[in-house]
């Protein structure tokens, strides 16, 4: 539970002084970068994919298919930001002591290292799938305003049960148990994730493409495969 308290308070939008302490001290390169390059994926015309679902959806499965099939680069801002941490970067060394106390890591910090990891593959990339962002109904506003606006949102829907079934499934075949795959904790996150993604999905009546993924990997792809191709001939990538 720990662990999954401290991926949570890095993906969440900080209401606290950490804004202040993010920005005074020395800034790694990757978020330097990002001064300078404000404004550079707003002009460059390449699709950005959010990709939304619940825990056990099987999104990870659907984004390698993408990966595979489009060249399309897949960032989890979760996976960004333990990736500045391991870097040993000046900022790394603060979102490490701000995950050690509990304090949440502002919006604005994990955007720059999103748009400096979306820069620097600009060149070798058909497209981009946010992994798991926004997780909250300001997030998208903030993502829009500050990198670029979203073309589709993939919503992978499942049952609560059929969630709820995935995961205990997998821990019960994994070696290494979370310690918050039980049903009563999975129950408390996922209402939770429920919660905050109606009210995000909401903002996006028109780029919003729910696919039913209760089916097989397959036959979900082929609902994916139809919207990213639709997108890449609106956008003459196709």
């Amino acid at each position: 539970m720990l662990f999954m308290c401290h991926q949570m308070a890095l993906e969440h939008e900080s209401k606290t002084k950490s804004d202040k302490s993010s920005s005074s001290g020395s800034s790694s390169p990757a978020v330097q970068s990002t001064t300078h390059a404000t404004g550079q994926m707003r002009d460059a015309n390449v699709p950005i994919i959010w990709v939304l679902g619940g825990p056990g959806c099987g999104k990870g499965t659907q984004c390698e298919k993408i990966v595979a099939k489009y060249n399309f680069s897949h960032f989890s801002t979760g996976d960004l930001l333990r990736d500045e941490v391991a870097s040993g970067s000046e900022k790394g060394k603060e979102l490490q002591d701000m995950m050690k106390k509990g304090i949440l890591v502002a919006n604005e910090t994990v955007l720059k290292l999103l748009e400096a990891a979306m820069v620097k593959a600009l060149n070798g990339t058909v497209g981009y799938l946010i992994d798991g962002y926004p997780r909250e109904p300001a997030q998208g506003p903030e993502f829009e305003k500050f990198i670029a606006p979203v073309d589709i949102i993939l919503y992978f829907e499942c049952s609560n049960e059929t969630l709820v079934a995935r995961i205990l499934k997998r821990a019960s075949e994994s070696a290494t148990v979370r310690a918050d795959d039980n049903e009563e904790t999975l129950k408390t996150r996922i209402a939770t994730f429920r919660e905050n993604t109606e009210k995000i999905l909401v903002q996006y009546p028109t780029q919003l493409r729910r696919i039913n993924a209760e089916r097989a990997p397959a036959d979900i792809f082929a609902d994916v495969e139809k919207a990213i191709d639709e997108l890449l001939a609106t956008k003459g990538k196709k």
